[in-house]
């Protein structure tokens, strides 16, 4: 009779308030970086771009990062992207899931990376190094950022080619999915660059948006605050200098209270 209460005790509850959703994907990509992908709640809601807290349990306890939604809002299940940090309170855990392991989601998503936090614009700019390429690639996948710009220009640097591949994997993704391949069309551009190895493209974007070969290789005009729009998230000193560069083309910086011509995602660096 008391078998059933004794193994209850053993049972770690998920905490109130949160979601405990299922893994469905992981591919690992480098020694540093995953992506997977784990079933969304019905009620769920969230504009592309936004991020939200994922965790798990360690020890008994909760622990939480924040973390940018990498699949469109459309999708019927939420996929992420993440670093793998060996000593890291939650990713030293959370590189190790498998299908079927179950990770737990905060109910609130936030964030500046949306849509409504800009004006009216003809050209896209998403600005992303490392795993801030997250939150453009639940946006790429969007067909409302289509219906607002004429072009959507996403930038990604890392430090090896290797650490390209999760970005060009969307690409190949959109350019053979159903709908999504004709809404898209040849409004979508890919700008990779590596900083370490030889490349095509090599160097931080910085410097390439600095020094002008950005818009050369692109033959793209310099940025114009009229038409231009941008988004950012990457390291700490990516978004400080990006953001200096756009002020000084004369875009402002925008928020959900008050849009403008960019936008920075300030939750976390990626």
């Amino acid at each position: 009779m008391n078998a059933p209460a004794m193994l209850e005790e053993f049972v770690v509850p998920t905490p109130a308030g949160v979601f405990a959703e299922t893994v469905t994907s992981v591919t690992h990509y480098t020694d540093r970086l995953f992506r997977f992908r784990m079933t969304r709640p019905a009620e769920f809601r969230f504009r592309s771009g936004e991020f939200a807290m994922i965790g798990l349990m360690v020890e008994g306890k909760p622990v939480y990062r924040a973390y940018s939604i990498a699949s469109p809002s459309w999708d019927e299940e939420l996929e992420f992207f993440s670093i793998k940090v060996p000593d890291g309170p939650l990713t030293s855990h959370l590189q190790k899931i498998k299908v079927g392991d179950q990770v737990l989601l905060r109910k609130k998503p936030t964030g500046t990376l949306v849509l409504d936090a800009l004006t009216p614009g003809k050209r896209l700019y998403m600005f992303s190094t490392g795993t801030g390429i997250a939150p453009f690639a639940s946006l790429i996948r969007d067909p409302d950022v289509y219906e607002k710009y004429d072009e959507v220009i996403l930038t990604h640097t890392t430090r090896d080619v290797a650490e390209l591949k999760y970005g060009f994997d969307l690409i190949d993704e959109i350019r053979s999915h159903e709908f999504l391949s004709e809404i898209v069309g040849d409004k979508l551009r890919h700008y990779a660059t590596v900083t370490r190895e030889d490349y095509p493209f090599k160097g931080r974007i910085t410097n390439l948006i600095r020094d002008g070969k950005f818009f050369s290789d692109l033959k793209l005009p310099a940025f114009d605050p009229a038409v231009d729009r941008g988004m950012i998230c990457g390291s700490t000193e990516m978004l400080k200098e990006t953001k200096e560069l756009l002020e000084a083309a004369g875009l402002n910086e925008g928020a959900n209270s008050k849009p403008a011509e960019f936008v920075i995602e300030r939750a976390f660096v990626g």
